[in-house]
């Protein structure tokens, strides 16, 4: 089966074409609308498709309390609790106004990742392209829903979740009429190591749900989007900031501007080598087929004589008959005299079908 595509601001999302690379900015702003600014603008000189932000404040994510189930407890952020934490890297809402001009006036798609009803709301005003499901929020059924009303490509991370959580966001997106939707394998862990990235789902996904299959990559590096590229994803997300140094929530697993442009250059490339996925002898070869070997008369051969492996041999160039016929002419009457260096064709001998 072929996976449905569909098209974000009139970009084809298939495996028709490289893939639909996303640098996401999430914290990386610093709290900073210009240097969120600065990010975008960078992410459109690297090469990027789109850039993403996420859409939330701390009390539409959590409540601010101190008992010990709102503390994070491991990981790049333990210590903090969630309202701590969310605070520190929400971009917001009035912000959003700004971004969206500023990513339509240098000519770059922007969109988000919304954590509740009330961000797609204020998304919607913007007329957002389309809008990013967060891992942890595959299990918010109502909230894909609502965003699957708005009829914008919807893509899902899936972070954490089992086949069925998979399967029951796709049919929540569905219920509403949403069918463009697409699936990214992704590893909720920052950083991922790469021994964890089992990039072998992306196969498995596509598979299993039959929709386009994008990954969500938090390894540090390139490697390994590229190798999902190979493995068929057509869409790439990878977090990205000015400069890791800086600092920030998310920047330690980030790709600074030089980085996300070689990964853009390096999955076109991938893709380019995989081909059209027919098989097809590509044209650069035609050329070279002359190099075979085929069979030629290595002797003068005489009209009535007989050919046999003194006479003629399998060797370079190709222009006589192919080598496959070899041991099925020798022994044959030759029917017409030959001189060495002669190709063999048809000509030379009596076979019927010939």
């Amino acid at each position: 089966m072929i996976e449905r595509q569909f098209f974000i601001k009139g970009r084809e999302i298939s495996s028709n074409l490289p893939p639909y690379v996303i640098a996401e900015v999430s914290a990386n702003h610093n709290g900073s609308i210009a240097r969120a600014k600065q990010t975008i603008l960078a992410a459109k000189t690297a090469g990027v498709d789109a850039v993403k932000i996420q859409t939330y404040t701390p009390d539409t994510m959590t409540i601010d309390v101190e008992h010990p189930d709102f503390f994070i407890s491991e990981g790049l952020w333990k210590g903090k609790t969630l309202y701590e934490l969310y605070g520190e890297a929400f971009t917001p809402f009035e912000w959003h106004g700004e971004l969206f001009s500023y990513a339509e006036e240098i000519g770059v798609t922007l969109f988000s990742s919304p954590f509740d009803e009330s961000a797609v709301d204020l998304l919607e005003k913007f007329n957002v392209a389309a809008y990013k499901i967060a891992s942890f929020e595959i299990v918010d059924l109502p909230l894909i829903k609502y965003v699957a009303k708005k009829n914008k490509p919807i893509l899902i991370s899936t972070g954490m979740a089992s086949y069925e959580e998979i399967g029951d966001a796709l049919e929540s997106a569905r219920s509403m009429g949403n069918y463009d939707v697409a699936l990214f394998h992704c590893i909720s862990s920052y950083p991922t190591p790469l021994a964890d990235a089992s990039l072998k789902y992306i196969a498995a996904l596509r598979k299993e749900f039959n929709v386009q299959i994008g990954l969500s990559d938090h390894t540090i590096g390139n490697l390994a989007s590229v190798v999902a590229t190979s493995l068929g994803a057509s869409i790439i997300e990878k977090h990205f900031t000015l400069n890791r140094s800086d600092g920030g929530v998310d920047s330690s697993f980030s790709l600074e501007p030089d980085e996300m442009r070689s990964l853009v250059e390096d999955t076109k490339e991938v893709h380019t080598t995989l081909g059209a996925g027919v098989f097809e002898r590509p044209s650069a070869e035609k050329s070279n087929k002359v190099f075979r070997r085929s069979l030629y008369f290595v002797k003068d051969v005489k009209q009535g004589e007989i050919l046999t492996e003194n006479n003629i041999r399998r060797i370079r160039p190709g222009f006589g008959l192919e080598a496959k016929h070899y041991e099925t002419l020798i022994g044959t009457k030759c029917c017409k005299a030959a001189k060495r260096g002669e190709r063999l064709t048809w000509k030379h001998v009596e076979l019927k079908n010939h």
